[in-house]
Formats: structure tokens, C-alpha cells, sequence
């Protein structure tokens, strides 16, 4: 007995749902980074690229798409830049042009920034890494670049140190010592509290590029945990950042609040408009979950609240 099959039909001719978001992501292009006199920073960068699609089409021709995208990076990133946030911003408008069916063009970037430095005690020549974190959307009204940073610190627990203190404070009684000594040998040596490495990230998004250094945007991130951390450390280094650490004991929302003062002190010069995004992830070392805040807010709105 043989079966007929219905005609099958590859999509609907019929198309009345628009997507905001069609494209590619994971392209990777070598990204070079003016520095006047210097050599150019190198970085390999990851890109993700995406139009809208309006209800009366059925796709963006992925294809030929790609083609057009690979093409538009190619001639974008061949040339050296100055800031990362242009590359998209400049790569978003010519998508913009290329699509006569689009309306919106979005092009993000990340990428592993490598720096030098010395440790806080020892004074011997490390590196640092931080992500850098780019992205523009391009419209009929303008586009919007963002630029920013994700980076790796140190975070210790108030609430665990404050049981220790507790503890010491009880012990030192027990064994005789006055209050005021008790008081001023706690102020001179933090007591323990659960440690674990923390992720700050701060990117901040303005009409056209945002006016700021991406190296002060990565110094507001990484000073914002309970300390900074190091590639190599001796163990002068490894006591400096674990004092510094237990010294400055923060909640993960503290930390949020501190890139908001880092920003406003840093950056007062952006506009009310600019949009700040913070964001705030501990890998708890004693607990299976882990802790996280974060904060989308403008520039004006923040100003306004720290003024208060």
C-alpha cells in the first residue's frame, strides 16, 4: 500500500511576525588600538551583529548577510582605531545603509584587554586582564555607543567579619584586656571574614561615543570590590591584598554603590541622558549559590540620588 505526502512547504508565503533582533554572532576580527607614539594594542575581538526584520519579510538572507557583515569588519577593523566603541558605532551605520528593509542595526564587541603593572608591595612587573565590553545601535535618529569594562576582584563578607569581632572582642575581654586597647588592636587588624572573588562590571552608553577613558572606567571597576587582585603575587603582595581586603569588607550591593560613586566622582561630566549599567557577581566561597546586583540608571537620576 503506498501513501501519498502532502506538498510540503519550506515557510509561510504569508509573513505578519517582525523580529527584533536577526544576525550572527561569535565572528572574530583582530582589533587595533591606536596609542600615538606606541605601538597599536592588538586585540582579538569577538562581534555580534544583528538588524530587525520587519513583519512583510521572511528573513535577512543570511547568507549574503554574512557576506556583508564580514565585508563591513574587514574594512572597519583594518584600519587602526582609537576607541573600540567606534568600530561598532561604524559598523552598525553601514549595516544601516546596507539594509534599505531595516531600521535598527546593532554590532557588540567584547574582548580580552592585557595590560602591565607592578604589584601594590613587592613592585615586580605583572599583568591584568580585563574584558572590554562595546556596543552601538545605529537608527534613522543616530547611534548609541556604549563602552565599558568587566574585571576581577576581591570581596570580603561585613557580616562574617562581625561575628569574628564579636569573637575576639569576648576572648580579649575574658583574658583582661581594657575596651580601648581592645578597640584600637580591632581597628589595626581586620578580623576574618568568608572571602570570594568578585566581578564588577561597568559600561556606560551615550548619543555618539561616550566621552571617557576606558583605562579610568576599568580603575573605577576594579577599586570598587573590597580590594584589587594580581596575576603574580609574592607574599608582601599576597598580606597587602588580603589586609586591604578585610580592611574594606563589602556586601555585593556595596560594591554596586561604589561603582556609582566611582562613576559620578570620575565622570561628572556626562550629559543627564547617558545611561549607566552596574553590575556585581561574587562567587561565594561557604555557600553553593552565588550573590549578584546590579543597577540601570541615568546619569542624571544617580547624580541627583548621591546628591541627596
Amino acid at each position: 500500500m503506498s501513501h501519498q505526502l502532502p506538498d510540503v512547504q519550506a515557510s509561510s508565503p504569508d509573513v505578519t511576525v517582525g523580529l527584533s533582533q536577526v544576525g550572527v554572532t561569535g565572528v572574530e576580527k583582530l582589533v587595533k588600538l591606536a596609542r600615538g607614539d606606541k605601538r597599536p594594542i592588538v586585540l582579538m575581538a569577538e562581534f555580534e551583529v544583528f538588524v530587525d526584520l520587519p513583519s512583510g519579510r521572511k528573513g535577512i538572507d543570511m547568507s549574503r548577510n554574512l557576506a556583508t557583515v564580514d565585508e563591513i569588519l574587514e574594512d572597519i577593523t583594518r584600519e587602526e582605531a582609537y576607541r573600540v566603541e567606534d568600530v561598532c558605532g561604524d559598523a552598525a551605520e553601514r549595516l544601516l545603509e546596507k539594509h534599505d528593509y531595516t531600521t535598527t542595526a546593532e554590532v557588540s564587541m567584547t574582548a580580552e584587554l592585557v595590560t602591565r603593572e607592578n604589584t601594590p608591595a613587592s613592585d615586580i612587573e605583572t599583568q591584568s586582564t580585563a574584558t572590554i565590553v562595546a556596543s552601538a545601535e545605529a537608527t534613522e535618529d543616530g547611534t548609541r555607543e556604549e563602552i565599558g569594562a568587566e574585571v576581577t576582584g576581591m570581596t570580603v563578607c561585613p557580616c562574617s567579619q562581625g561575628m569574628s569581632e564579636s569573637r575576639a572582642r569576648d576572648k580579649l575581654a575574658q583574658l583582661g584586656v581594657d575596651e580601648e586597647t581592645t578597640e584600637e588592636f580591632l581597628d589595626a587588624v581586620p578580623q576574618p571574614g568568608h572571602s570570594q572573588r568578585g566581578h564588577a562590571t561597568l559600561t556606560i552608553t551615550t548619543d555618539g561615543h561616550p566621552d571617557v577613558d576606558l583605562r579610568d572606567v576599568i580603575d573605577i571597576a576594579r577599586d570598587s570590590m573590597s580590594a584589587r587582585i594580581y596575576n603574580m603575587a609574592k607574599r608582601p603582595d599576597e598580606d597587602h591584598m588580603t589586609y586591604e581586603a578585610h580592611a574594606d569588607a563589602k556586601f555585593v550591593e556595596d560594591c554596586v554603590r561604589a561603582l556609582a560613586e566611582g562613576t559620578v566622582e570620575e565622570f561628572g561630566h556626562l550629559s543627564d541622558d547617558a545611561v549607566i549599567r552596574m553590575k556585581q557577581s561574587n562567587d561565594e566561597s561557604i555557600h553553593q549559590h552565588n550573590a549578584h546586583a546590579e543597577r540601570e540608571v541615568t546619569m542624571g537620576d544617580l547624580r541627583g540620588e548621591l546628591d541627596r
